[in-house]
């Protein structure tokens, strides 16, 4: 599993009622990048992620992933949602294994232990999604994911149902578990901590309809301390990108999509 150029070329999508949730979008994102979209309601940030995945269509633009474009949905692209959406009727082991029922069944079984293994639960395959703790139905969310060995993996606002600690563990889990092959990674929350804990760069989108308001590279080094002044810094920056967003929803022409550098410390 190898990181894929993922390009958003002049996204709009505008709904048959007329109403329009995306307009313009332009992005790409380099193999191995992690970048972080955030915005207010009504930024058309699932639409995008729905897009990209080849679950809707643009009505304008197109999205490439390695120079293919994205008109269906493929086993290269994977996401992983806000809630688990585990089949309760499988095991977790089934539920991992779901989409690779193609493979001889000793192949299958080996990706699924080791992708198990890889999110901390290799002793979990027989039990029921029943017997998880959220934290735990994440973590088998993200094995299903992998296991499909994308080069793109989409993240739609994965761990905000979590509490605080758990969030925060599972973000750094992520981050190892990305550090082993680097896939691409696309993540949108609500939450800016999270975004500057995991990102590489920052997006900002305005709403009604979507656009990128700003796009802010994080300049802060790995492992990130949340508690330093440079994080905290860089923390203010972004609140201040999002609340400008949010007041300002139609800047001047030629402003559309400031740029600016988080926490270069």
């Amino acid at each position: 599993m190898n990181g894929a150029e993922l390009l958003i070329d002049r996204v709009s999508r505008t709904y048959p009622n007329g109403t329009r949730a995306l307009e313009g979008i332009s992005l790409a994102v380099e193999p191995g990048e992690i970048v972080a979209v955030i915005g207010g309601s009504g930024c058309g940030k699932s639409t995008l992620l729905r897009i990209i995945t080849g679950l809707d269509r643009a009505s304008a633009g197109r999205v490439t992933v390695g120079g293919a474009v994205i008109d269906r949905p493929i086993p290269e692209v994977g996401i992983i949602f806000q809630e688990s959406r585990l089949l309760p009727w499988l095991s977790v082991g089934r539920n991992v294994g779901f989409g690779l029922d193609a493979l001889p069944a000793a192949e299958r079984e080996a990706r699924v232990t080791a992708a198990l293994r890889k999110v901390g639960l290799a002793e979990y395959g027989r039990r029921w999604p029943r017997e998880l703790s959220g934290g735990q139905a994440q973590r088998v969310a993200i094995a299903r994911a992998l296991v499909m060995r994308p080069s793109v993996l989409l993240l739609d606002e994965p761990f905000s149902a979590l509490d605080a600690f758990t969030r925060v563990d599972l973000q750094d889990h992520l981050l190892d578990l990305w550090a082993e092959t680097r896939p691409t990674l696309l993540l949108v929350t609500h939450d800016i901590e999270e975004a500057l804990v995991l990102a590489d760069r920052v997006v900002v989108m305005r709403p009604f309809p979507g656009r990128v308001a700003a796009v802010m590279p994080v300049l802060l080094p790995r492992p990130r301390d949340r508690l330093s002044t440079e994080f905290e810094e860089a923390k203010r920056q972004v609140l201040a990108a999002l609340g400008h967003s949010l007041t300002d929803p139609h800047p001047p022409r030629g402003l559309e999509e400031p740029t600016g550098a988080l926490a270069s410390f």
